[in-house]
């Protein structure tokens, strides 16, 4: 009799777990499934090889600049309470400016420079396709503020400065450049 009631002890423990255990993983579950994650309007934008690229080839240029030059910030800082697409096709616009004006001239910097621009281009079309008029923001303060300061450190250093600031520019893209939870347009 004792035995019989030591085997039904051991079943009935587990299973009373499994019962309180269940339904919370089964509201867990629908939670997540009824609330996604942002989606990235540019899938490069959660890549891991393409964030550790940003990383080193930013690390690396900011390893050759000199205290000075670490003082100063290029990309300008945003007002997160802004529209997140408007936000994100500002930096479009600079990344634009970076694919075209300072990546070009960086073939040679790092080993990563080529998959960094590879990506960085795509992430760049993906977010015209989804609506960013990368020229309308050409004049918004914010871009022309960057350009400025670009040109006011001057040739190598400027741009070496720029490529340094890259891993801000794209972590900007990251954050602003997502689809929101349950919005399926953009």
């Amino acid at each position: 009799m004792k035995l019989a009631a030591v085997t039904l002890a051991s079943f009935v423990r587990p299973a009373a777990a499994v019962l309180v255990l269940l339904p919370l993983l089964l509201i867990g579950w629908a939670g997540a499934a009824a609330l996604p994650l942002d989606q990235p309007l540019s899938q490069p934008l959660r890549n891991r090889e393409t964030y550790q690229a940003v990383r080193d080839v930013s690390q690396h240029a900011q390893n050759a600049q000199t205290e000075d030059e670490s003082s100063v910030r290029l990309m300008p800082r945003v007002n997160i309470d802004q529209d997140h697409l408007k936000i994100c096709c500002l930096h479009a616009n600079i990344l634009d400016f970076y694919l075209n004006n300072i990546l070009r001239q960086r073939d040679s910097m790092h080993p990563n420079m080529h998959r960094l621009k590879t990506d960085l281009t795509r992430v760049s079309e993906d977010l015209q396709s989804q609506g960013c008029n990368v020229t309308h923001y050409h004049d918004h303060h914010h871009a022309v503020e960057f350009r400025r300061k670009l040109n006011q450190m001057g040739g190598e250093r400027g741009m070496n400065k720029a490529v340094g600031e890259i891993d801000i520019l794209f972590t900007y893209l990251q954050d602003f450049c997502i689809q929101p939870r349950n919005n399926t347009a953009v």
